[in-house]
């Protein structure tokens, strides 16, 4: 630890010295990285960051695996560090609804390998909270192993415990890029030339950002904290409140500091029913509030420390403690804690708080390298209670190139940097995205909920002539994608009997007609709009080599070939898989899904490529419609002079054809396990290539098809999703995905697959079908053999057409076996269910090879 003037020079500058940024600089110092310095404009370790207003409180059960796997690990971390108080964390119900979704929290838990998750009784829940009126709720959430951090003690030991050098009262003036690459942090102290930087200002990301020319879609929000005066309820506990922070330089309100640091002796509790938290400080109370309407703060003008206020607070606000301004919540913050806690009424407060934290649109951290900015990285909108877990993938990934935690590789889709679409870096898109998380902060969101503001941003050309069928458009990566038709209605009666009901949460937002639409394109002929689908085009000297180098499958192909294959990392984790085409020599086009997939997959073939290959990412220049059912040739061949028989257009093949006037690249593909084809053309096209299909097929059946119908389709013939299926948490073996390996080349990837293939594979993902019910399985529920959690499902739907509720999951390789009987648990209840060979329809390709 140093404060003196930061050196000239340095490997690594990490700005920030909060709780990620001290966690990034420990665990690349342990994992060997030298000459690694740490910036704050605060003093250290009292930044006036939120690390060090926050209460510290710590629950780890959440629906996303890596948000429990980080809360866990930084758990672990902290407490062996001796700045964590493992007292346990309770979530009351004060409703039924919150109730079925603390049975989800035991069921997550139990998937994500949380130790001892419980449901409690009114009873069970006052013997450890006393201050809770018993009759105010219908039970609660237990996991024994949540807690506090002390968070200055965490900073201090961070800094002490890491050879890394930290220098506070030091600002950020700029950031130097050059040729596309991050050279050096300018500094109110000077310059630091530098190899990488780690921008961990949260609060600040966005303007930090701004200094490297990037729009980083980080939405500062304020939320309310107070403690109470000593009660005569918690008279028994000691306290150290007047000498926590002694000899310590505190910006601002001390009494804020002195309280965050003043540990817990009951249980951490929440109220999600009312937006609520609350945890002892000593023989005094400390109250959360997110109940009341956002408080979006400007990105911009974050501000710096002033003897008045430590930079991420602000004055508290008493009207949104005392009136109910959130949009979701009837009562008060103060009225619902007034009832939950009876003894709180008449109190006074000792320290208020406005306390600023972070969100990004869809409320995940932004972590990775950025795709504009060689060698920078972020660290953003991350809480104290993932802190520890994200700074040692972080870690990871810049030493190592694989991001993962002790447990294994991890899944990064959902939390990467690049995964945002190109508006989401517009300001007001992402405060107002912002402001929405924070409403849902502790909500009960619905399955497949969707947002109803900033709609309609990216749409395909076929757009008009889908509000004229009826879409029910769901909105992904910014795009809107139809999910069904309403035009397609009348056909729920015809296939009616082949339909089961869906009831419950598992039915929420979900639609007969996706069943319907999955029936009939296995029947006639279906129309599914691709346009969200990435097309990356490669071209140049040296192209073939390139693909062989980064792909995992035999790229030794002949023009007009289509050869599926996976991109992976060091690690030999799945980064992507994806379709080539040899379009002509040097000349290939890839193919990908939508989303998050240009920004991450683009990407890393941008950044690999020699110089003498083009790479070349055309999100949303091509206008691609999926023709797929036995109908699809019948249909196809009206409207093309091509040769589209089985002999001339064999599967997996290609070829550049008209379809009526449109000049369009013809695949020979399916992801619904039916004869068709992917049609890729200009954009410019789109709307006669719609037409030209929809007059032509009329006699044939041809209907339009949303991804309702694709996701029931798809898990039939068992093709992976990557995001779902497939991540940088599995490799091609475990994730049966063999035939997609050439192990004869060289690519990026192969050694690590060598060793894991020389080690064994200890898991395998399967299909599960269940035993006797109907309902459909959620994904982030666990998979149980004899009361032992195997795995979770990562994915399932309803199989209409071999009418069987379908699971994926992975399990241990001994259990993957057909036959073996597994339990899944979904919704408090319990479901038999039992191990398939997989595809679980048409395994000889019948449908899709004639």
């Amino acid at each position: 630890m140093s404060t003196e003037t930061p050196p000239s020079r340095a490997d690594t500058v990490v700005i920030g010295a909060g709780a990620v940024g001290c966690s990034v600089a420990y665990h690349l110092t342990e994992l060997g990285a030298e000459d690694v310095v740490v910036i704050d404009q605060g003093p250290l370790p009292v930044t006036g960051g939120s690390s060090v207003h926050a209460p510290g409180i710590m629950f780890q059960t959440s629906p996303s695996k890596i948000q429990t796997k980080t809360a866990h690990y930084t758990s672990r971390l902290l407490s062996d560090a001796g700045v964590y108080d493992e007292v346990g964390g309770i979530e009351v119900a004060r409703s039924e609804e919150r109730m079925d979704f603390l049975r989800r929290r035991v069921e997550w838990a139990t998937s994500y390998g949380l130790p001892e998750p419980q449901l409690l009784s009114p009873e069970e829940v006052t013997e450890h909270l006393p201050l809770v009126d018993e009759d105010e709720i219908l039970g609660g959430y237990y996991s024994p192993t949540d807690g506090r951090v002390d968070g200055i003690a965490a900073l201090q030991w961070y800094m002490e415990h890491s050879s890394a050098s930290f220098y506070g009262n030091t600002e950020v003036t700029d950031l130097d890029v050059s040729g596309g690459e991050i050279t050096a942090v300018e500094t109110d102290k000077g310059r630091i030339d530098c190899e990488r930087a780690v921008i961990a200002t949260n609060n600040w990301g966005y303007q930090t950002g701004q200094l490297a020319g990037l729009d980083l879609p980080i939405a500062p929000v304020e939320h309310q904290y107070v403690v109470t005066e000593p009660m005569d309820e918690l008279a028994d506990a000691e306290t150290s409140v007047g000498d926590n922070t002694t000899g310590l330089d505190v910006p601002g309100d001390r009494s804020i500091a002195e309280y965050m640091s003043e540990g817990p002796h009951q249980p951490v509790g929440r109220d999600q029913d009312h937006s609520l938290y609350f945890r002892t400080h000593g023989d005094a109370l400390g109250m959360g509030s997110y109940n009341h309407e956002t408080l979006s703060v400007d990105p911009e003008a974050m501000g710096k420390n002033t003897e008045e206020h430590q930079a991420s607070v602000r004055g508290f606000t008493k009207e949104h403690w005392e009136t109910p301004t959130h949009r979701g919540r009837d009562k008060s913050a103060k009225q619902a804690f007034d009832e939950l806690l009876p003894a709180t009424q008449d109190v006074e407060y000792e320290a208020t708080e406005n306390g600023i934290f972070v969100f990004t649109p869809d409320g995940m951290p932004a972590v990775g390298e950025t795709a504009q900015v060689d060698g920078l990285w972020t660290g953003l909108a991350i809480w104290w209670t993932h802190s520890g877990g994200y700074g040692r993938i972080l870690a990871e990934w810049m030493e190592n190139g694989v991001p993962r935690l002790p447990s294994g590789p991890v899944d990064t889709g959902g939390i990467h940097v690049r995964r945002f679409e190109p508006h989401a870096g517009e300001k007001d898109y992402f405060v107002d995205r912002g402001a929405k998380r924070y409403e849902q902060v502790y909500s009960i969101v619905e399955p497949r909920w969707q947002p109803d503001d900033h709609r309609g941003l990216r749409t395909s050309p076929f757009y008009h002539q889908q509000k004229e069928l009826g879409a029910e458009f769901y909105q992904s990566g910014g795009w809107e994608t139809p999910q069904y038709y309403e035009s397609n209605a009348d056909l729920v009666a015809k296939y009616e009997d082949r339909i089961p009901n869906q009831d419950g949460w598992q039915g929420i937002n979900r639609s007969k007609i996706e069943a319907a639409e999955h029936l009939h394109t296995r029947e006639k002929v279906s129309m599914f709009d691709m346009s969200t689908f990435s097309s990356i085009m490669v071209e140049g000297d040296g192209s073939g080599a390139f693909l062989q180098r980064v792909c995992s499958n035999d790229m030794d192909i002949d023009t007009g070939q289509v050869r599926y294959s996976l991109l992976l990392n060091d690690g030999g984790g799945i980064l992507a898989d994806i379709t080539v085409v040899k379009l002509d020599d040097e000349e290939y086009m890839v193919t990908t899904g939508g989303g998050n997939s240009p920004g991450i997959h683009g990407g890393w073939l941008e950044d690999h490529a020699p110089e003498t290959v083009s790479v070349h990412v055309e999100e949303g220049a091509k206008s691609t419609i999926g023709l797929w059912g036995p109908n699809a040739r019948l249909l196809l061949q009206r409207c093309t002079d091509a040769d589209v028989t089985n002999d001339g257009f064999p599967y997996f093949r290609a070829k550049r054809m008209y379809v009526g006037d449109v000049p369009v690249i013809a695949l020979r593909v399916s992801y619904v396990g039916e004869l068709g084809w992917e049609l890729w053309a200009p954009t410019e096209y789109g709307q006669r290539l719609w037409e030209t299909l929809w007059e032509a097929g009329q006699d044939l059946g041809v209907r339009p098809m949303g991804g309702g119908a694709l996701g029931s389709m798809r898990l039939e013939k068992g093709y992976r999703l990557w995001g779902t299926d497939i991540d940088t948490d599995s490799n091609p073996f475990e994730a049966g995905l063999p035939f997609a390996v050439d192990m004869d080349t060289e690519f990026i990837g192969k050694a690590a697959l060598e060793t894991a293939r020389e080690a064994g594979i200890d898991s395998k993902i399967t299909p599960v079908t269940l035993d006797d019910s109907t309902d459909i399985m959620l994904s982030g529920r666990p998979v149980l053999k004899d009361g032992e959690a195997l795995g979770y499902v990562q994915a399932g739907n309803y199989g209409y057409s071999i009418d069987e509720s379908i699971a994926y999951t992975y399990v241990p390789t001994e259990h993957a076996e057909a036959g073996t009987s597994v339990q899944i648990q979904c919704e408090g209840e319990t479901y038999d269910a039992t191990v398939r060979d997989e595809p679980l329809f048409d395994p000889a390709r019948e449908r899709i090879i004639r």
